[in-house]
């Protein structure tokens, strides 16, 4: 019944609409409940393997029995997640999926997209591997491969706090993540237009490489430009402590619009 408890049936079709990709708000939508209802039970009863319908069900029972034969304390009923403290718990697991949901369909993978918002919702901006593991119930190598794709990105970075390896989102992890994705185009943009001069810009191949060169080297000259403004605008920060460089003059790209440069 709409609004009730879940049942064992809502919860298998729960399990095989997550592994369809569904979001938790279409799933919310199908069983007529709110997407706060969906995450926390999503949330509450994801082990190694994920979410499964009969495991979830006899957690589910014995919370239920707990909770009959010996109330838990205040301090244990307490939010799990430091991070949601004073803050409505529901709203912040809601949340949370939503920006997962916009990385995934910026294109980034699930699982770093989990990884990265987890980092991005925490007040501190930083977190263990080991808080990450028990925060999404998922493996060390798992964290640690995401990591890597986003530290590639110059999303996250590493720092040492004593014994201990801290992965931080700084505040400004997407001006670093625009700046590295620039560089990036430009080397394309660099091959791009060297193909052109081998194949021949007079011939159809040599051509369109010399349109796709020129497109993505002014491109990224002025995404670098406007993200150099931005950061400096946003931030009061000038561009030598953004570890930015000048930006490139317009006459000159106004100029080079026919050319190599």
């Amino acid at each position: 019944m709409p609004g009730g408890r879940l049942t064992q049936e809502d919860r298998r079709r729960i399990a095989t609409w997550l592994a369809d990709g569904l979001s938790h708000a279409e799933i919310g939508r199908r069983l007529s409940r709110p997407t706060s209802t969906i995450t926390r039970e999503v949330n509450r009863n994801r082990g190694p393997a994920g979410y499964q319908a009969d495991q979830a069900q006899r957690a589910t029972r014995q919370r239920a029995r707990r909770r009959t034969t010996a109330p838990a304390p205040p301090a244990v009923l307490a939010s799990a997640d430091p991070r949601a403290d004073g803050r409505d718990a529901a709203a912040v697991g809601q949340f949370e999926q939503r920006f997962t949901e916009a990385l995934v369909q910026m294109g980034m993978p699930r699982m770093i997209s989990r990884v990265f918002t987890c980092l991005m919702t925490a007040d501190s901006g930083s977190m263990t591997s080991a808080e990450l593991v028990r925060r999404l119930r998922v493996s060390p190598a798992s964290i640690s491969k995401a990591m890597g794709v986003l530290e590639d990105q110059r999303l996250v970075r590493r720092e040492r706090d004593g014994r201990r390896e801290l992965y931080i989102v700084d505040d400004d992890a997407w001006y670093r993540a625009t700046i590295a994705s620039a560089f990036t185009n430009n080397v394309f943009a660099e091959a791009a237009l060297d193909g052109a001069e081998i194949l021949g810009p007079d011939t159809p191949a040599g051509a369109r490489l010399a349109d796709t060169g020129r497109f993505l080297k002014h491109f990224g000259e002025d995404l670098l430009r406007r993200a150099e403004y931005w950061y400096a605008a946003v931030t009061g920060r000038g561009q030598s402590e953004a570890g930015g460089r000048p930006p490139p003059d317009d006459n000159a790209n106004r100029g080079a619009a026919g050319g190599r440069s």
